[in-house]
């Protein structure tokens, strides 16, 4: 075997090749449980959305606005540094995703791994999914509703670091006064899922 068919083999070049290598990478370290993190990229109407899970769960969530290169980072230094582009991981997610922007879905089932939420902010978090499908709820409510009626700003900044956005609802929670209020995601994404739901 001469030294291009060696590098041939060690290096493919074909599209088709590195997938298949990718995948067999991924699957191997699947199997012997050094994948800590694995991610995919989703589409949707909102924009592209980077999926990552542990074992545990669904770990993150995040907008293309908020740089998924550095989001990757920050799930390095917090989580793991053992991430992998593993979709296989991400189908139930996926899935469920494609299926609640498609109007066929108003709760998800989805096993969550919250470790990037603690405190008041884990407790603000864990009460949102309550706010039924094409309904919404005010900062001050959701704070009456955590037991911290004057914590109305602490509310607002839970929301606005939800690891989990969509598929857990903060876009669901807007000012007293109707205005929507902010979004990880922005204000047109925070219309769309609104506007979404509310057709359904």
């Amino acid at each position: 075997m001469n030294t291009d068919d060696v590098l041939a083999r060690a290096f493919p070049d074909a599209p088709g090749d590195l997938s298949r290598l990718h995948g067999r990478l991924a699957a191997a370290a699947e199997r012997d449980g050094v994948l800590d993190v694995a991610y995919r990229i989703a589409d949707s109407p909102v924009g592209p959305l980077l999926l990552a899970a542990t074992e545990q769960g669904l770990v993150r969530v995040a907008y293309a606005r908020e740089d998924h290169d550095t989001v990757l980072q920050a799930l390095a230094d917090q989580v793991s540094p053992r991430i992998l582009h593993a979709p296989g991981r991400l189908d139930l997610a996926a899935r469920e995703l494609q299926e609640y922007f498609g109007g066929r879905r108003r709760d998800f089932d989805l096993p969550l791994d919250w470790r990037l939420a603690a405190g008041f902010r884990r407790t603000v978090l864990s009460l949102l999914p309550g706010i039924g499908y094409g309904r919404t709820a005010s900062y001050s409510a959701v704070a009456r509703l955590a037991g911290s009626p004057r914590a109305v700003r602490a509310v607002g900044s839970a929301c606005a670091a939800n690891p989990l956005p969509v598929v857990v609802p903060c876009h669901r929670v807007i000012r007293a006064d109707g205005a929507l209020g902010g979004y990880l995601g922005g204000h047109e994404a925070k219309r769309a899922l609104l506007a979404l739901e509310a057709a359904a």
